[in-house]
């Protein structure tokens, strides 16, 4: 694992002269973010040594880096899932990488249904807790040391501080944001409503299939975290309508310029 991690951070550092401050994870339909990225230069996952690749429609497959509001970041188009039949280990293997590239700040995001009936389609959410229901967990096996503790503690997974500037951002530039927990499954399919209503009970605002391995292993390694989901479809137990991933795409696209102006915004006050 640790020459894994060292190969891949060492072949992306002899193709960039930057050293990156924050990493971006851009979840379904939300990749566009990176095209503002300036002075970029884009890597391929499937060029990178140990990466896997992205299978998903709606994940471009790149890592772009160069600089977004005079910030230095990492910006993944796309990310890997355990649905697709990677290991834990390889869907967070990227969050490894930024960490030993110097990245300390990750903004993680991701396209999600709402339980919540004060949520809508189209509503953006600061990630301030999750449930963890996806069945398995990436620190679960041998403990590296060196990437960080047997035992890390997830009471404080998404950073405060972050979040309140967020918050803060959000109410200068006129975007309303929501606030609640991420409740992650394995997937690859829309829950049932028994199912549904059991995490809605359980505590949980949003429904996804991402996200919650990397924040473990980004609080694993010792980084900052700010989670933002776009709600792009309702999941009311009660009022459940079908739903398929075009239609998701389609919501996170419409909802795209407001993403773009809080994530940058965001940027410029860390």
């Amino acid at each position: 694992m640790l020459s894994k991690i060292k190969e891949a951070s060492e072949y992306i550092k002899s193709k960039i002269d930057i050293k990156p401050e924050i990493g971006l994870i851009l979840g379904s339909g939300l990749g566009d973010l990176a095209n503002e990225i300036t002075d970029k230069v884009i890597i391929k996952y499937d060029e990178i040594p140990n990466f896997p690749v992205s299978t998903i429609e709606g994940h471009a497959g790149n890592f772009v880096f160069g600089t977004l509001e005079n910030k230095k970041v990492a910006a993944m188009q796309g990310r890997f899932h355990y649905y697709e039949g990677y290991s834990m280990e390889e869907v967070v293997f990227p969050v490894r990488v930024m960490k030993e590239l110097g990245i300390d700040s990750i903004i993680i995001t991701n396209a999600c249904g709402g339980m919540n009936k004060d949520l809508y389609a189209g509503a953006l959410m600061l990630i301030e807790d999750h449930i963890n229901f996806m069945g398995d967990n990436p620190l679960i096996g041998k403990n590296y040391k060196e990437l960080g503790p047997r035992f890390p503690d997830m009471s404080h997974a998404y950073d405060k501080t972050l979040i309140d500037i967020a918050t803060k951002v959000a109410n200068d530039i006129g975007i309303e944001v929501k606030k609640g927990v991420y409740a992650a499954i394995s997937g690859p399919y829309y829950f049932s409503r028994a199912e549904l209503g059991m995490l809605r009970t359980i505590g949980g605002d949003v429904i996804g299939m991402s996200t919650v391995p990397e924040v473990i292993v980004a609080n694993h390694s010792g980084m900052k975290v700010l989670g933002i989901s776009c709600i792009t479809d309702m999941a009311i137990a009660e009022e459940i309508q079908s739903i398929s991933h075009e239609e998701v795409i389609e919501v996170a696209n419409r909802t795209k310029p407001k993403f773009i102006k809080l994530t940058k915004k965001i940027l410029e006050m860390m």
